[in-house]
């Protein structure tokens, strides 16, 4: 990936992108307030030209509702700027069954409008005998509607999900997502859904197609998400330090979850991003960003060397343990390189 190798410079990560796709929750606002500095620096790539795409796996509201807030916060955003995981769901559901089709909804609008748009008709009871079931998030969805569709699912149709995410950021801290919803109606029926939103590639190759992107760059702040799905429809990745996933979930990350880039907030994406420099040995790893410099000895993560820069800090502890064959679980890091961003 981009993040590691010997170059003597690394270019900016905006540099020869086309289409800058952003993630809503957790990188533009979290809950009702935009994220501090996002509003200014997306305004700023588009003011040069850089084509602005909001991919999310939120099913709860429509495009335009998504477009409204946006604008709200000072972006000028319009309906079709914005993809959504319903969007993408409604592609898929095009395999399994035809336009005219039941449909029973378990969420919000959002799900409602996109098929109506596609020309599905919809229902909220199981007693209508649907031929499938389409499943996302709201923050109303409660017992009773996850019974709705379990009672469906006890006959042989489609299921799915907009995505599986675990949680959700709000302005009061981290809540569950459409993940946990949809694995308590998996827990009922004993089936499992299929998904249209990030990790999976169905909401990517739709926003690349609508934009006409040859060279995008997702930009998110989960692993598991943004840049698992990113890197499956080989997209550039930028994660932002300013929603869910911080040091603990950067150094602990696989090999299908590690961003080309680590920003700290949006601003950070047309900065000149600093050198990674790599030194490996049989049973050490050293890497040195900047004035930071960190050793992977053995099972021990050692800062050997500790400047003024948190993230370059970061980006060096990173780069020790994903160049190393160690299991993440066998390491032994320093606490502070584990707390929440916001200590460091």
């Amino acid at each position: 990936m981009g993040l590691f190798g010997n170059r003597s410079t690394q270019p900016a990560p905006l540099e020869g992108i086309d289409v800058l796709l952003a993630d809503l929750d957790g990188v533009v606002y979290r809950g009702p307030r935009a994220i501090e500095h996002a509003v200014e620096a997306l305004n700023g790539y588009a003011a040069r030209g850089i084509r602005l795409g909001y991919i999310t796996n939120n099913a709860s509201r429509t495009d335009a509702a998504v477009a409204e807030q946006l604008a709200g916060f000072g972006l000028n955003t319009k309906a079709d700027d914005v993809v959504t995981s319903p969007q993408a769901a409604v592609h898929l559901l095009r395999e399994h069954v035809e336009p005219g089709a039941l449909v029973l909804v378990i969420g919000g609008d959002g799900i409602v409008h996109e098929l109506e748009k596609a020309g599905y008709r919809t229902t909220r009871s199981a007693d209508d005998a649907p031929d499938a079931v389409l499943q996302g998030f709201a923050p109303d969805v409660g017992w009773q509607h996850l019974a709705e569709a379990s009672f469906a699912l006890s006959r042989d149709i489609p299921w799915i999900a907009t995505n599986q995410d675990w949680t959700i950021p709000v302005e009061r801290g981290i809540a569950p997502g459409n993940g946990t919803l949809v694995s308590a109606v998996h827990t009922a029926v004993q089936k499992l859904p299929i998904v249209a939103g990030k990790p999976e590639t169905a909401l990517f190759e739709t926003a690349i197609e609508r934009f006409g992107a040859t060279s995008p760059i997702m930009v998110g702040d989960r692993l598991d998400t943004d840049i698992k799905g990113a890197a499956r429809a080989k997209v550039k990745s930028a994660l932002v330090l300013t929603g869910i996933d911080g040091p603990k979930q950067l150094i602990a990350a696989g090999p299908d979850e590690r961003p080309d880039y680590i920003v700290g907030d949006l601003r950070d994406l047309d900065a000149a991003y600093p050198n990674v420099e790599v030194k490996r040995q049989p049973e050490l790893v050293e890497a040195r960003v900047g004035a930071e410099r960190v050793v992977l000895d053995g099972i021990d993560l050692q800062v050997r060397s500790r400047g003024k820069e948190p993230l370059n800090l970061l980006r060096a502890a990173t780069a020790a343990i994903w160049n190393s064959d160690k299991l993440i679980y066998a390491l032994r890091v320093p606490e502070y390189l584990t707390k929440d961003w916001s200590q460091w």
